[in-house]
């Protein structure tokens, strides 16, 4: 269903039956890791016009890990990250 680039890959499926017997598939939640607990890989700071799937793709050598970026920075919104001047962490996040 997923990629194995996905943050989501690894995560088991679960189901659920409606009131009227209907079978509803999904995923089970995911929870950010702890940053903390993380090897740093890389710091980086943001320039204008960056964004993490082209950080992830300088650091991680994978566009597709940009989730790992704003995983390594406890962030919920990865919008908030790619202001220009910040400093991010990319860090080996399983």
């Amino acid at each position: 269903m997923f990629d194995y680039s996905s943050r989501y890959y690894n995560l088991s499926n679960l189901t659920y039956v409606d009131s009227d017997g209907n079978i509803i598939v999904y995923k089970q939640r995911r929870f950010l890791p702890l940053a903390d607990d993380q090897p740093l890989l890389a710091q980086v700071t943001v320039t204008a016009g960056d964004r993490l799937d082209l950080i992830a793709n300088r650091t991680l050598s994978n566009s597709l890990l940009f989730w790992k970026v704003a995983d390594s920075n406890n962030a919920m919104n990865p919008f908030d990250l790619v202001q220009p001047g910040n400093v991010l962490q990319v860090l080996s996040i399983s």
